[in-house]
């Protein structure tokens, strides 16, 4: 395993910080390794604390009378310059339950109303968005949506339109626009299985 030798935080941002991660390898490979982080500081990295916290959650909401349904929004993302199909998404706000974070994240980004339910653990425990580039994880929350959507608790800087998606469109979706990983890991399985939750049982 590697050594970490010296680490640099290069920026200070509230929602994502870049640092400088010196370290040696067992083959004797030095690197210079750079770090996207949701972390404020270097004493709350993963290099620093070896403890995996979720740093927010994505949902993964069925939704309508048959549960035949998925949530889904259509968001701009200035990484890529374009919009994508993703799970509704955000961060833990600090002192908040992951769980009590998918409820309010839903609410906001979507106006509809999540009930989570209750799964083995190890379908929620916090993984790893994009480790090559970032200590980040997030938790997976499933569960049920109802309501009417609305855009009234969005974010001024957030640029979200709700789609609840049948399989046609599902399809579609997968076929023709850009989809987060997460997500399009999951529409898939939707698209095949009667039950999109029979795996967590």
């Amino acid at each position: 395993m590697a050594t970490i030798k010296s680490i640099e935080q290069l920026t200070n941002n509230k929602f994502v910080n870049l640092f400088h991660v010196q370290g040696v390898n067992k083959k004797g490979h030095e690197s210079n390794y750079f770090v996207a982080s949701r972390n404020t500081d270097k004493s709350g990295l993963m290099i620093t604390t070896h403890e995996n916290v979720a740093d927010g959650v994505q949902i993964y909401a069925l939704y309508g009378e048959k549960k035949d349904k998925v949530v889904l929004v259509r968001q701009y993302r200035y990484p890529i310059d374009g919009y994508i199909y993703e799970f509704p998404a955000g961060l833990c706000e600090k002192g908040e339950n992951y769980r009590e974070a998918a409820i309010r994240e839903v609410h906001e980004e979507t106006g509809l109303e999540f009930n989570p339910i209750t799964v083995d653990e190890m379908y929620e425990k916090p993984m790893f968005t994009t480790v090559g580039m970032t200590d980040e994880s997030v938790s997976m929350v499933y569960g049920y949506a109802e309501g009417e959507i609305s855009d009234k608790f969005q974010e001024q800087s957030e640029e979200i339109q709700v789609i609840i998606a049948d399989r046609d469109e599902v399809r579609r979706i997968l076929k023709e626009e850009h989809v987060a990983a997460i997500a399009g890991y999951h529409l898939q399985h939707f698209l095949v299985d009667e039950d999109p939750f029979a795996f967590l049982k």
